[in-house]
């Protein structure tokens, strides 16, 4: 064995025994994928990854997502070998309370972390997306002589992810997309929790990643270096083709009673189980967290190198921003997350209209604008787009061979829809998806790790209630929204009408750090007319006085969406009665309860107890808002629709003027008792 080989077995050994160690010491984790896999993720980050440990986010990185989350020792492990900046000491709390090093790799933590993973199969739908980004930046952005963007997209996938249903949903998309940018690793070790994966799994995963349309490689022993090396290059240079590489392991290898084992997979090995790996690998088995004078002398080694990749790029950088100054400055402003000044002016306002637009269609006549003065704004559909409507006019589709295009076809993978355009919000562009809210179900996990890793990625979701007709209570939604605004850090938006949608839209593109659901209609409502009736502003601040008393109001109707049409319709009848009535519209709840008490109490002061809130969705959240634990005041859905026209279900459940001024009157009586 030559220096250069002996070097990187210790290298390979120090990331296995840092792995176990620190499992061992949180008495909590996944010892046996870093064991396994550590000659892998060498191999891959030593000879092929171009990266910067001392500036993680530089932008022509190639990027690492590891699907397999449980294994985040071996991330850690490595990147600390790297030069990163997670210390022995971070290490050292794995999996404790403030750590860098958490659990499951988690986006922001730690540098180098490239994505929140875990939940198995979003990883690699994530890298997707990434691979979709890079695409799409290269051809916008690199001109003749003047390449700056150039990366590679990889990821480690287990037999988990390629058990879930996300990852065939998006092997498929990129298989068809032709992403040559694109490598998974799939580790190959035949355990899960349960046992050997013959109790559930049997499938020829080669033939299956070859029926995509992707490149398929193989590795018979995870130790083989030199294999796994020509592998991964036969893998790079195939640029017409996404490529797996299949990589048989030994989870847990070294371990002489848990080598092959379900025992290794979410569990430390035991001090004498490590000792005794130890000893297999020719390592001090007295000596925990020990990282070899040579393996220090590496890390410095490979600091140097890539700093010399950063400086190179930034040299033609420069150079690039001489040649194209609007270019560079749009690269730069994506980067930052920043908008083009004076962007919001091509926001438009809405005439007064009794018949109106329904809020879809209002939507396409706003997100065009935007998408002409913000090129990286871009997203798509799951098959819906002539539904949803979201085409971006004046660009064509993101195809094969054709990835300039900013309308994207997910296909019917709504799930795979989420986690791709995560990957894509995590390279910088602006993405959103689109489909039925009833369709949210299937994207929700991806929805919840938008939020989780603080992405500004937009989930527009239209044919919004029972008011979709005809489809009948499989398609409409009942329970879908109350369940949205249950995720931390999701703002769902429900606009009145086309100008508050609009208003809404300025607030949504300048954020940085959190997803929307933008829920909308399929069914036309009217266009308020704000002569009469307050600005459409107020939105801004997720509830407003739309319509108001002379005085303190008997009663407060509160209204999202259409509804808050059927609250001013109720409120021109209550007034005629001689009662006070405020109308409420709220499309934000959660940006409503981000302002101060101050103005909780100008909208909705406490000393009105009489409330009326109207939701076609469920009644599940609203109490808060009426401050009584029954129903009482709540006017909402607590059974499926059924199929028919919407005019009809909106009377057959009762949400007309006329049944809300009987529940007014109710509330009234209620409170005043």
């Amino acid at each position: 064995m030559n220096k250069k080989q002996t070097l990187d077995q210790l290298c390979i050994n120090t990331i296995r025994t840092l792995s176990m160690d620190a499992v061992q010491k949180a008495n909590s984790g996944h010892p046996g994928t870093p064991m396994a896999l550590a000659p892998v993720a060498f191999v891959l980050w030593d000879k092929f990854m171009r990266h910067t440990p001392q500036n993680p986010d530089w932008p022509n990185r190639d990027r690492f997502v590891l699907s397999a989350g449980h294994a985040s020792m071996l991330l850690y492990s490595t990147l600390h070998i790297l030069g990163y900046d997670i210390s022995l000491d971070d290490i050292k709390r794995f999996r404790q309370l403030h750590s860098k090093c958490a659990g499951h790799p988690e986006y922001g933590l730690a540098p180098g972390l490239e994505a929140t993973t875990g939940p198995l199969g979003q990883g690699v739908a994530n890298s997707v997306g990434m691979a979709i980004a890079e695409r799409w930046l290269q051809k916008y952005f690199n001109r003749a002589g003047y390449e700056i963007i150039n990366y590679n997209i990889f990821a480690i996938a287990s037999d988990g992810c390629m058990m879930e249903g996300i990852s065939g949903e998006a092997a498929s998309l990129a298989g068809h997309l032709g992403l040559g940018n694109l490598v998974w690793i799939y580790d190959n070790n035949h355990i899960t929790i349960e046992g050997n994966t013959t109790l559930a799994f049997s499938e020829d995963v080669a033939a299956r990643f070859k029926a995509y349309g992707w490149n398929v490689q193989h590795v018979a022993d995870a130790n083989d270096l030199e294999m796994l090396e020509r592998m991964l290059q036969a893998s790079i240079k195939e640029t017409e083709r996404p490529s797996l590489v299949i990589v048989d392991s030994h989870i847990a290898y070294g371990s002489p009673n848990k080598q092959d084992t379900a025992d290794a997979h979410g569990a430390p090995l035991g001090e004498d189980e490590v000792r005794a790996a130890k000893e297999n690998y020719g390592w001090n088995p007295d000596k925990t967290f020990y990282v070899p004078d040579e393996v220090k002398e590496y890390k410095d080694q490979i600091t140097i190198k890539c700093m010399k990749l950063e400086e190179d790029w930034n040299k033609k950088f420069k150079a690039y921003a001489e040649a194209y100054p609007d270019l560079a400055k749009q690269f730069k402003m994506m980067q930052d997350r920043e908008l083009p000044e004076g962007w919001d002016r091509c926001l438009p306002s809405f005439p007064a209209d009794a018949k109106g637009l329904a809020s879809r269609e209002a939507n396409n006549k706003i997100l065009n604008p935007i998408a002409s003065l913000i090129p990286w704004f871009m997203g798509g559909s799951a098959d819906l787009g002539p539904s949803t409507k979201t085409y971006i006019k004046d660009t064509t589709s993101f195809e094969r061979n054709n990835y300039t295009g900013r309308n994207f076809h997910f296909g019917i993978r709504e799930h795979a829809m989420g986690a791709i355009i995560n990957g894509m919000s995590l390279s910088k562009i602006r993405p959103y998806g689109a489909t039925f809210l009833i369709f949210s179900d299937y994207a929700r996990p991806a929805i919840r790790l938008s939020s989780l890793m603080k992405q500004p990625v937009i989930y527009v979701f239209t044919h919004d209630s029972i008011g979709l007709g005809e489809d009948g209570p499989t398609h409409q939604p009942v329970e879908h929204i109350a369940s949205l605004r249950a995720i931390p850090g999701l703002d769902v938006i429900r606009p009145a009408d086309a100008n508050e949608l609009s208003v809404m839209w300025k607030y949504i593109m300048e954020l940085k750090d959190r997803p929307v659901a933008l829920i909308l209609t399929r069914q036309s409502i009217p266009t308020v007319d704000r002569s009469i009736y307050a600005s459409a502003d107020g939105a801004m601040k997720g509830a407003y006085v739309l319509a108001d008393s002379n005085g303190i109001p008997d009663v407060i109707l509160i209204g999202t969406g259409s509804e808050v049409q059927i609250c001013l319709n109720a409120y021109e009848q209550l007034t005629n009665e001689g009662i006070r009535a405020r109308v409420i519209s709220m499309p934000c709840r959660s940006l409503y309860e981000s302002q101060d008490k101050a103005y909780h109490e100008k909208v909705l002061p406490g000393s009105v107890q009489a409330r009326v809130i109207i939701e076609a969705g469920s009644t599940f959240g609203w109490h808060r808002y009426t401050g009584r634990h029954d129903d009482c005041g709540i006017f909402g859905l607590k059974s499926f629709g059924a199929s028919a026209p919407s005019k009809d279900l909106f009377k057959e459940y009762g949400f007309t003027a006329e049944r809300v001024i009987q529940v007014v009157k109710n509330v009234i009586k209620k409170t005043k008792g």
